[in-house]
């Protein structure tokens, strides 16, 4: 089972308490994914197709939890093998069909069927448990998260843009900034920033997902940190040797071409010290000196046999 099919799994399991809250989130899930029909008779009936059986469990719970409705559940499979099932949830009694739509703000008092099943109002998402819910009956209906493991990334695919926008504003209303983009005719609302699909789990209430990508966040952190650490040591560890090995070099190349007898006592000591020991730190290098020089100092006279190999190399005509 994938990360996101585990969180909806979880998330149909969390059923509010209050009727309030389970309106809302009847409300969202039939916003995204919900149909209404209307027969010859101006009789309304209203199903939802999801292909997550935890969808429709969690809507059928919802049904008849709130209005006392036991709604009835089809299973469709697809003309292709490949294709996975549709669950569709259906209310076929008008009277049913209708308490449901009125106390969703999704029907007028004209019994005028809002455009695409837009809420008519905030009413239903108005205290901050319904917007909870909300949020988790709209990703319930018609989101899903990345595995974790491999990248982070929320998304709730919204019908029209106005649905975008009121999910946008309601998931910041949490602190939460989500961004909306379009792909092909769909408007998605979506989240990248790890830290914030954690926050966004703990506003659907699902404590087992959450806990489970702050494990894997926590990992991700150790592991690049400690990538970071053996870079940045790995590189300190390239510059030194390669620093090493230009003062060899250089010494070598005094010694080669005029001797170690007419320099200063200072650097030529420097200069041994530094062709019998081409492995040691310049800390080390400092220590066996007679006496003892500091870190800088060593790197001082280093540079000094540097520019004088150098101005050796200019002096020395072309073969």
């Amino acid at each position: 089972m994938s990360f996101s099919s585990r969180v909806k799994e979880e998330l149909s399991r969390q059923l509010p308490a209050a009727r309030h809250c389970q309106i809302a989130e009847i409300a969202a899930i039939l916003s995204l994914c919900g149909r209404v029909k209307i027969s010859a008779l101006d009789d309304f009936s209203i199903e939802i197709h999801t292909e997550n059986v935890a969808v429709a469990r969690k809507y059928f719970t919802l049904l008849k939890k709130t209005f006392n409705i036991c709604n009835d559940v089809l299973i469709r499979r697809g003309a292709c093998l490949k294709r996975n099932r549709t669950y569709i949830a259906a209310v076929g009694e008008h009277k049913d069909a209708l308490k449901v739509l009125q106390a969703a703000k999704l029907i007028d008092d004209q019994g005028e069927i809002r455009e695409n099943l837009s809420l008519g109002s905030n009413v239903v998402v108005q205290n901050t448990c319904c917007k909870r819910a909300f949020i988790r009956g709209t990703f319930l209906a018609a989101g899903s998260i990345s595995d974790p493991e491999k990248f982070y990334h929320f998304e709730i695919v919204c019908p029209s843009m106005a649905k975008a926008k009121q999910l946008r504003n309601i998931i910041a209303s949490f602190d939460i900034e989500a961004k909306i983009v379009l792909r092909k005719r769909y408007y998605v609302v979506y989240i990248k920033e790890g830290s914030q699909i954690v926050d966004i789990l703990n506003v659907m209430e699902a404590p087992v997902a959450l806990m489970e990508l702050e494990n894997i966040r926590i990992l991700k952190e150790i592991s690049n940190s400690v990538n970071r650490q053996v870079n940045c040591e790995t590189a300190n560890i390239n510059k030194t040797v390669s620093a090493a090995v230009k003062q060899i070099e250089d010494i070598r190349f005094i010694r080669d071409t005029v001797g170690f007898d007419g320099l200063p006592d200072g650097l030529r000591e420097m200069a041994l010290i530094r062709l019998e020991r081409p492995e040691a730190s310049l800390k080390e290098l400092g220590e066996a000196l007679e006496p003892p020089v500091g870190k800088s100092g060593v790197n001082h006279r280093l540079r000094k046999l540097g520019l004088i190999a150098e101005e050796l190399r200019g002096q020395r005509p072309d073969r």
